[in-house]
């Protein structure tokens, strides 16, 4: 088979060569983006009579039918043909001849891939941007049903303070809300149409760019060609907004392997987002977690990827620049399976408040609140810290809580100290006093929780 672009050359591309410069086996997802893209490219040239109107009207019936063909499985891709871009132009012509040739027409592969790449990258953003919503929604609903579950807070992974369920889940609320706006920028640096800049230095023929804009959804047209199609940059904040997305999921699935392990016991995952073991019939493995934990570096692989493909290479486009779509494609699909399995996960666990709180009673986690009271008594704060430190101490040592310590043990430590400590340092009041906004009490995570089902809507 003769290349579409095989005119200067004498010799037929080596097999070797056609397999290997063939992008057809990942790029073909491109399908869709790259017919409606001629689509809208043909009205155009028929628009501006750069070809005949009738011409321009075939080729978008045509390709329409091409869509429905692919869609319904009846047309295989040609390895010999490259890519999707020549697949489908092929496919064209062979069903309507002369006037397939026209398409082409004012633009190149360059600004055709440019401009596919992009379509695509914008309809996965929505698409990811509604997973995140639902996991937020299910965020969202156990909050509201664990307002006064208590925890344990950790710092150091040492148990700190006392908190709730509802304010370590909308913690990642919070995270999820920059994922989004994160993946929002970098729709708006995507949503710029290249098509019309050739190959790089743009066509004589009078196109209609902002019309082409207007028919595909862009905001707005490149305003250099150079750029225009040798610009990956979107992709890689693409690839940047999804590692940081992985990574909070990563931190979260972390936190679930620990909690579901026999040393904490906080929760217990149900049956059908768990796994065993071939050889020992007690376990019960948090596979979904440690596997979006392990996805992780493999999204963040596909970063490092296109940052070292980009890092060296001249204007405009190079041949180096079709190892954009697969590193694209491999972190897109995964965060898409990473997503709704993560948030059925979640949304299907059992939360133990019993182990929460019983946690939450161990390692001193009411100490800050005791040299609180001491400081709203009139001491110091940093005499107030040395005077529960030697306590915490003398705790430690007689392997009690504070809980446990008589009101004259407190009076020893401090005169101060009155009946009122034991109600200042019980785990309840030591959540609920902390009652400004960010805090962990009830009423702050119930105004908390208001506010973000109206970001939600």
């Amino acid at each position: 088979m003769s290349k579409l672009w095989g005119g200067r050359f004498q010799k037929s591309t080596d097999k070797l060569v056609d397999d290997f410069n063939s992008s057809i086996r990942f790029d073909q997802r491109l399908y869709k983006q790259d017919i409606l893209g001629s689509i809208a490219h043909a009205k155009m040239l028929g628009k501006q009579e750069i070809i005949p109107v009738a011409d321009s009207r075939i080729i978008e019936k045509t390709l329409k039918e091409i869509l429905t063909d692919i869609e319904a499985g009846k047309i295989e891709f040609d390895i010999a043909a490259e890519d999707i871009h020549m697949n489908i132009e092929q496919i064209l012509i062979s069903k309507i001849g002369d006037v397939g040739k026209r398409l082409h027409t004012g633009r190149s592969r360059n600004d055709q891939v440019a401009l596919d790449m992009r379509m695509y990258v914008k309809d996965e953003i929505k698409e990811i941007q509604d997973m995140i919503s639902n996991l937020q929604q299910v965020l969202l609903n156990i909050s509201k049903e664990n307002l006064e579950t208590i925890l344990p807070g950790y710092t150091h992974l040492q148990k700190a303070q006392p908190i709730t369920v509802a304010h370590h889940f909308m913690a990642y609320f919070e995270m999820l809300k920059r994922d989004k706006a994160r993946l929002e920028d970098t729709y708006k640096r995507t949503n710029i149409l290249p098509l019309g800049s050739g190959a790089l230095a743009a066509t004589t023929y009078p196109l209609d760019r902002e019309f082409v804009a207007q028919e595909l959804g862009f905001d707005t047209v490149s305003l250099n060609s150079l750029d225009a199609v040798s610009d990956r940059d979107f992709c890689i904040e693409l690839l940047n907004s999804l590692s940081i997305l992985m990574m909070h999921l990563s931190r979260f699935s972390e936190e679930i392997i620990l909690w579901c392990s026999h040393e904490f016991q906080f929760i217990e995952l149900d049956d059908a987002f768990s796994t065993g073991s071939s050889i020992m019939p007690q376990k019960k493995n948090p596979d979904i977690a440690e596997l979006v934990r392990g996805k992780t570096g493999r999204i963040y692989g596909s970063l490092m990827a296109l940052l070292a493909t980009m890092k060296s290479l001249p204007l405009a486009y190079n041949k180096d620049m079709q190892e954009d779509k697969e590193p694209v494609f491999d972190a897109i699909d995964n965060v898409k399976m990473c997503l709704p399995v993560f948030a059925d996960m979640i949304k299907t666990m059992k939360i133990r408040k019993d182990r929460m709180y019983e946690g939450a009673k161990g390692g001193f986690t009411n100490a800050t609140d005791l040299a609180d009271y001491l400081v709203k008594k009139g001491v110091a704060f940093r005499d107030a810290h040395a005077i529960v430190g030697k306590i915490v101490f003398s705790c430690i040592q007689r392997d009690i809580g504070l809980d446990d310590m008589t009101l004259d043990e407190y009076k020893q430590a401090s005169a101060i100290i009155e009946e009122d400590v034991f109600k200042a340092i019980s785990l309840e009041e030591c959540v609920n006093k902390r009652n400004i906004i960010g805090g962990p009490s009830g009423e702050m995570m119930e105004k908390v929780i208001r506010i973000n089902e109206e970001y939600l809507t």
